[in-house]
C-alpha cells in the first residue's frame, strides 16, 4: 500500500470562456453552445491526461484546482467532482507526510465524491472509487485498520459489481486487496494473480462512456503483470 503541466491561470480562463450555455436553446443558438460544450470537454480531457501522468503531490494538486474551476464552469457535471477525489488519492498514496495529513486528503476526497453521488455519477465508478479510498485508509495504519477497512473495501466492490460487473477497476482494486493481505489471511501475490487477469480480460472489452468518463487503472494493471511475468518460477518440490 506504500505505494505536465498547463499553467492554472490558462486553463481557468479557458474553462471560463465555455461557461455560457443557456439552458434552452433554440436552432441557432444551439449552434454556438456546441463549440463552447467542445472547449469544456476539450479541456477536461486535458486536465485528466495531466492526472494521469503525474505522481508528484505538487502536479496533483494543480490538477485538483484545475477540476474545482471545471466545477465551478459546469455545476451539473459530476466528472470534475469525480477527478478530484481521484487526485486527492493519489496524493495521499504519493505523499511523505503523516497518516493524520494522509486521512485529510483522504477527507477531501470522500468530500468530493460524495458531491460527484449528488450529481448522478456512476454508481459503479462512484463505489470502485469509495473502495479504493478504503485502500488508502487501510494503508494509513496496516496494523490498526486492516480488519475494518479490507472488510469494507470487499463490500462496496460487491455493490459495485452489483451496479456494473463489466467495470474492470472492480477487479483491479479487488486484486490490489488481495495482493496486500497477508498470505495467512488468504492473500499475497499469488492468490492475487487471478484477480489481476480477470481485469486484464475486463479491460480488453470494456468501453469507456465518453473521453472523459472514467478509464484509469490499465496502466497499473500492466505494471503489476510485468512483475509476475518477471518473478522466478517457484522452485520443484
Amino acid at each position: 500500500m506504500k505505494k505536465s503541466l498547463c499553467t492554472l491561470a490558462l486553463v481557468a480562463a479557458s474553462f471560463a470562456a465555455v461557461a455560457q450555455k443557456p439552458a434552452a436553446v433554440a436552432p441557432a443558438a444551439a449552434a454556438i453552445a456546441a463549440p463552447a460544450t467542445n472547449a469544456y470537454t476539450s479541456m477536461m480531457a486535458a486536465t485528466i491526461q495531466e492526472l494521469m501522468s503525474t505522481g508528484e503531490p505538487a502536479q496533483l494538486k494543480q490538477a485538483d484546482a484545475k477540476f474545482e474551476r471545471a466545477a465551478a464552469v459546469n455545476g451539473k457535471d459530476w466528472l470534475p467532482r469525480y477527478y478530484q477525489a481521484y487526485a486527492r488519492l493519489i496524493t495521499c498514496f504519493q505523499s511523505k507526510e503523516e497518516g493524520d495529513v494522509k486521512d485529510k486528503y483522504l477527507d477531501q476526497a470522500e468530500a468530493a465524491l460524495a458531491q460527484a453521488g449528488k450529481l448522478g455519477g456512476d454508481e459503479s465508478e462512484l463505489l470502485v472509487l469509495q473502495a479504493y479510498i478504503y485502500q488508502a485508509r487501510l494503508g494509513v495504519s496496516p496494523m490498526l485498520r486492516s480488519m475494518k477497512y479490507s472488510r469494507m473495501v470487499t463490500e462496496t466492490l460487491e455493490q459495485a459489481k452489483k451496479a456494473n460487473a463489466a467495470n474492470p477497476r472492480i477487479y483491479l482494486v479487488q486484486a490490489n486487496n488481495v495482493y496486500y493481505t497477508p498470505a495467512m489471511f488468504g492473500g499475497g501475490a499469488e492468490a492475487a494473480k487471478p484477480l489481476y487477469e480477470e481485469a486484464k480480460k475486463r479491460y480488453a472489452a470494456f468501453k469507456p462512456a465518453s473521453d472523459i468518463a472514467p478509464n484509469w487503472g490499465e496502466r497499473q494493471l500492466t505494471g503489476r503483470l510485468k512483475q509476475y511475468a518477471a518473478a522466478p518460477a517457484p522452485a520443484a518440490q
